[in-house]
């Protein structure tokens, strides 16, 4: 991943407590997967950014390698990497996600 890329990244998720990256937009998720996440942000109310990984080829590889996550849909809050849709949907079963969103 180029200092450029990992530059970009570090920025997008360092000055958004909460940010997405996802396949589309919250308005029109592109994959099952990105849009289970934004449907369950949703539901808390959360206030996140995003980044559609579609238009983007290097941030789709780059995020993969920052976070050592194979997977899209990604979420950071306060600039750490969560997980992707699974690990979100275990948090929300267990009730944790709502306290890990009140940022």
């Amino acid at each position: 991943m180029s200092e450029a890329i990992q530059s970009q990244i570090k920025e997008q998720v360092s000055n958004t407590p909460i940010f997405l990256y996802m396949k589309g937009t919250p308005e029109a998720p592109a994959c099952g997967f990105s849009h289970e996440v934004v449907h369950t942000l949703q539901q808390h109310n959360a206030q996140f950014g995003s980044f559609n990984v579609l238009e983007n080829w290097d941030i789709r590889e780059g995020i993969k390698t920052f976070a050592n996550w194979p997977f899209i849909p990604q979420l950071y809050v306060n600039g750490k990497f969560v997980g992707g849709r699974d690990i979100i949907m275990d948090l929300q079963k267990k009730g944790e996600l709502e306290s890990l969103l009140s940022v």
